[in-house]
């Protein structure tokens, strides 16, 4: 692997976060996050990151709307999920929401070494001999091609909103117009095909839920 990375491992287990330090290049710049809000500030703060190691559950979040929520901060910001939660439901959303990969906690450090190089090189990784099948729940289908369909701020705008930050909160902390983000949760809403705000944070809680499955 290359040196001189930048790399963020959100994870609020301190051991597992230990050993993925352990195995990532010893020369790259390592930062490490134990709840969900320290790790989004930072790439708020727009700091120079390679890749983020995400794990679906910690403090501050729970299941996919956390990567939703990385996603709109820094559209372009490779996000490997890092999860106990391997199975092919969780494997297969995380990927077409977005996630330029998918390590099992279970896999080796020598495969986790070989995704994450593969992932600095452009690849999307997945874990192998697993069929991801395809998605058999007609609304979380329905509901992750409205989520691709909104803009970078757009979904961030969301996740704000599923915080239960008001209008003025959020253009104070995008520093917008209220008149701008009305604009936006009124886009939102029509993408979305629903008429509230509390039921737009429904939705996306959708894709929140732990554990996740194919039942959900």
């Amino acid at each position: 692997m290359a040196t001189g990375y930048r790399f963020v491992i959100a994870d609020d287990h301190p051991l597992f976060r230990g050993a993925l330090r352990g195995g990532l290049d010893e020369n790259s710049t390592i930062m490490e996050f134990g709840d969900f809000d320290g790790v989004k500030a930072f790439i708020a703060e727009g700091n120079d990151i390679d890749l983020v190691l995400l794990d679906l559950s910690m403090p501050g979040v729970s299941g996919l709307s956390g990567l939703v929520a990385l996603r709109g901060i820094d559209p372009s910001l490779p996000i490997v999920i890092v999860s106990a939660h391997d199975d092919p439901t969780t494997i297969r959303r995380a990927l077409e929401l977005g996630a330029s990969g998918f390590i099992s906690k279970s896999a080796s450090m020598d495969d986790i070494r070989a995704a994450v190089r593969r992932v600095l090189e452009g690849e999307i990784v997945e874990p192998v001999d697993i069929d991801l099948g395809v998605e058999g729940d007609a609304e979380i289908r329905d509901l992750i091609v409205r989520l691709k369909t909104l803009t970078p701020q757009q979904t961030r705008v969301l996740s704000m909103l599923a915080e239960g930050l008001l209008n003025k909160q959020i253009a104070y902390e995008l520093n917008v117009s209220e008149a701008t983000v009305k604009a936006h949760v009124s886009a939102i809403l029509q993408k979305l095909g629903v008429d509230s705000r509390t039921q737009a944070v429904i939705r996306l809680s959708r894709i929140g839920t732990e554990p996740l499955s194919a039942e959900n």
